[in-house]
């Protein structure tokens, strides 16, 4: 039993890249404009616990909307545990899920979250030209089948609040109840990020310029 549990640990320990270290929460760096960014001495124990919990889970980092939820902590807590369900668990393909954060992004005109997510979506290789359509408020042109899915659902939700029985049940065939009811979270989380980052007029990363002009 012993020498199966030290090749048990031997095992778990070649799963570790070499030289990886768990992020240090007291050195982290935060960010914002309007919510002065706090450095962890000036934090509360629910905001530690808030940012422990964030730079040691599945995220890693604090850029992005956790300044101004360190506010409210509890809150905050709830919401970059929701954050990495609907970002690394939503079980939407890669490309298609970041498509719908680009749009949701569009919709509310966020600097920051478009540039990140445009990165991201450029790497799960979703196609220039849709990137590009989605950025000028246009329906992009030459989709997939899913993409066209994808692009009805959250515009049409988006737009009107509501989505016709046609669009819903496109969604409901194509990926199933399970993923409209993920998609649908990942709309809601990435649009309180996206009016959390206006609220706060955080700046976008250093050396870019803002990407997004308003929609008439």
């Amino acid at each position: 039993m012993r020498n199966l549990l030290f090749a048990f640990a031997a095992c778990l320990m070649a799963l570790i890249p070499a030289g990886a270290q768990t992020p240090d929460p007291t050195k982290v760096k935060m960010f914002g404009d309007r919510f002065k960014p706090l450095e962890w001495s000036e934090m509360s124990k629910e905001q530690q616990t808030m940012i422990t919990n964030l730079v040691t889970g599945e995220r890693g980092t604090t850029t992005g909307p956790f300044n101004a939820l360190l506010r409210s902590p509890e809150m905050g807590d709830i919401a970059q545990k929701l954050g990495a369900q609907v970002r690394f668990h939503s079980e939407l393909p890669e490309d298609l899920k970041e498509m719908a954060i680009l749009i949701t992004a569009r919709h509310w005109t966020a600097q920051y979250e478009w540039i990140a997510h445009r990165r991201l979506a450029e790497t799960a290789k979703l196609k220039p030209a849709i990137i590009a359509a989605i950025r000028e408020g246009k329906r992009p042109q030459g989709m997939t089948a899913d993409e066209q899915t994808i692009y009805n659902f959250v515009t049409e939700l988006l737009k009107t609040s509501q989505v016709s029985d046609a669009t819903f049940a496109a969604m409901k065939t194509t990926f199933g109840e399970r993923r409209v009811v993920n998609l649908v979270g990942l709309i809601g989380y990435y649009g309180m990020v996206s009016m959390l980052l206006n609220v706060d007029r955080y700046p976008i990363p250093d050396g870019s310029k803002p990407e997004l002009k308003p929609l008439q």
